[in-house]
């Protein structure tokens, strides 16, 4: 679940729901505190584009020929940067 500011989550509110259609749970805080959770609707069927997700690995691929290997410890650490 990822947790983004209440003033991000107005600014970015279409991102948002991108994020919950495709299955992700939002937490929006407010100074620091929990205020509310964005969570996909349990019956809505998540489409996965085909050509989307090829692209998307075409990218990582891409990328991490440009940047050589990269230690689970720098992923977590970039996924979790500016989450507190």
């Amino acid at each position: 679940m990822r947790t983004i500011q209440a003033s991000k989550a107005r600014t970015h509110f279409y991102s948002i729901l991108d994020e919950v259609e495709r299955g992700e749970t939002i937490s929006v805080t407010r100074n620091g505190k929990p205020i509310a959770r964005i969570i996909p609707e349990p019956n809505i069927e998540v489409k996965i584009d085909p050509e989307r997700v090829k692209q998307a690995i075409e990218s990582i691929r891409a990328l991490r020929e440009r940047t050589g290997k990269v230690s689970l410890e720098e992923i977590l650490s970039a996924r979790d940067q500016g989450r507190h």
